[in-house]
């Protein structure tokens, strides 16, 4: 192949190498093989020569060469589209996982510059008619020597890139229960996990809920294991966090072998991998409640691509493995200290419109004004700082707290709605809280006890970074919010209060059970306080 100008004389036939716009106001792209009319239009533009290049004899076409590379590359489940521009792509004929040695690419690519291939990563999962690689003939054409060479060795690799599509498994599902773990958690982590069993064509045709106990788990494996399931997944009310834990424990019981405990992904550090004596079996982590991406996602794909994992394929998953953190989290979790310092944010600066035309606040509720028996609930419960966000200038309110310890934050936006002394309140706490309450000042009957319930569950350590007070299958107030969360709190804008957030978070909610009614009782007009 030569390139270079040529007189506009021994332009026809050649690969046009630059787009033209022409002065009839036409364009000729750069590749087009130009006939005599093109030259004409080129010369009638006032050009005496124009940049091409020529192939010589046993040269192949960027079009060919790249499609022939892409036919050569395309194993089962792969479909080569039509080629342009020198560009050949491959797309998936079906859902599945993209399996592929990334090291054979990586060789080809660093033998030649000419002909280059980009993928997916591997294991990849993608949809029927998703875009997996790509190939990029740079030059306008190459020998057919360097071609046949160059699929004669993808050709001896065969198999090296095809789409594993997922089977229809049967599963089995274990749900253990806690006391922390209330029916509604419980039936969220049920509904994520069939779900993604759905979507990988599978079906669960067997799910049993049993006692978070090592005797009660071991007796839900063994009759598990002996239904002739495919895939049996166990989900804890409690989240395993040691291999003498209650479900390694349970598994050990039932005649099975733990493969790994633990897994390098976040979301998914304490997936467990392991066999019982006739069916693989995966601990599922808590991560599962929530829809987000997580490491269990990509051991049971590869279950379903019939690509069961063992212990080194689970290590391996690391590289790539940061699934969590991103743009919209920017403050990475991080151990949780032995004695969190636990804040509260009281919202006093509401418009109580239906209490009449005096502050609802202020109401007495055992000879105490509301807002203060909250506050002082807040502060007996060893909640520090107590942050306060009233109207501007209420100096009613401030009075009713005269010789507690708390700290007032005037929201002047507050006719904009919660969201506004939400921000008011988080704002004002410092960077050594740890988690805060945001406790409402129309809640008297909220109790220490309630409090100190709530704050004996946080532990983002191990997933717990809401915790909410249920009584009566109802959840209630006041919400414990981590540190972590505070900018998804400060995001929220006109009268969303931050309970609108605890079903995006809700692979870290924890709803506690508390005996009474108090954290579900408020006052919104005359006859509440009767």
């Amino acid at each position: 192949m030569k390139f270079g100008p040529v007189p506009m004389d021994e332009a026809v036939g050649s690969v046009l190498a630059h787009t033209l716009r022409l002065e009839d106001g036409s364009i000729l792209r750069k590749g087009v093989r130009l006939a005599a009319e093109d030259v004409e239009r080129i010369r009638a533009s006032g050009l005496e020569s124009v940049v091409v290049a020529v192939l010589d004899p046993g040269d192949v076409d960027e079009n060919r060469a790249a499609e022939a590379v892409a036919s050569s590359l395309a194993g089962p489940g792969l479909r080569v589209e039509h080629p342009g521009a020198g560009r050949a792509n491959l797309a998936a004929e079906h859902d599945g996982l993209l399996a592929m040695d990334p090291a054979r690419i990586q060789r080809f690519n660093r033998a030649s510059e000419s002909i280059q291939i980009a993928t997916l990563a591997p294991l990849s999962r993608v949809s029927a008619g998703a875009l997996v690689a790509t190939v990029k003939v740079l030059p306008f054409a190459v020998t057919d020597r360097e071609l046949h060479e160059r699929c004669g060795w993808i050709e001896a690799e065969r198999g090296s890139m095809r789409l594993r599509a997922f089977r229809p498994l049967s599963y089995g599902l274990v749900l253990t229960r806690t006391p922390d773990l209330g029916e509604r958690a419980a039936r969220l982590a049920r509904e994520r996990i069939v779900g993604r069993v759905v979507a990988l064509g599978g079906s669960v045709s067997h799910v049993v809920e049993c006692p978070h106990d090592p005797a009660a788990v071991a007796a839900a494996l063994a009759d598990a294991d002996g239904r002739g399931l495919d895939l049996c997944l166990v989900y804890g009310g409690a989240a395993t966090v040691d291999m003498e834990d209650v479900i390694p424990t349970a598994v050990r019981s039932a005649y099975g072998r733990i493969q790994r405990f633990g897994m390098p992904t976040d979301p998914g550090n304490f997936l467990i991998l392991a066999d019982l004596p006739r069916t693989p079996l995966i601990g599922v982590p808590g991560c599962a409640r929530s829809p987000a991406p997580s490491g269990f996602d990509r051991v049971l794909e590869l279950f379903a691509a019939g690509l069961p994992p063992g212990p080194d394929d689970v290590a391996d998953l690391g590289v790539g493995g940061l699934l969590r953190e991103g743009a919209g989290r920017p403050s990475p979790r991080r151990s949780t200290p032995a004695h969190p310092r636990i804040a509260a944010v009281v919202l006093a600066a509401g418009s109580s419109r239906r209490m009449g035309p005096s502050n609802k606040l202020l109401a007495e509720v055992e000879g105490e004004s509301m807002v203060r028996r909250v506050v002082r609930t807040a502060g007996e419960a060893g909640l520090s700082p107590v942050v306060v966000v009233t109207r501007p200038d209420d100096a009613e309110v401030a009075e009713a707290l005269r010789g507690l310890d708390v700290r007032t934050v005037s929201n002047a936006l507050a006719d904009g709605g919660m969201s506004t002394s939400l921000r008011a309140g988080i704002e004002a706490l410092g960077p050594e809280v740890s988690g805060t309450f945001v406790l409402l000042g129309d809640m008297p009957w909220v109790t220490p006890d309630h409090i100190q319930r709530l704050v004996s569950a946080f532990d983002p350590s191990e997933g717990r970074e809401v915790c909410v007070p249920v009584h009566g299958r109802r959840r209630g107030n006041p919400v414990l919010w981590g540190r972590r969360l505070f900018p998804d709190i400060l995001g929220l804008t006109g009268d969303r209060g931050a309970r609108t957030l605890l079903d995006t978070h809700s692979d870290v909610v924890a709803e506690v059970e508390v005996e009474d009614e108090g954290v579900l009782r408020d006052v919104d007009t005359p006859g509440d306080l009767g």
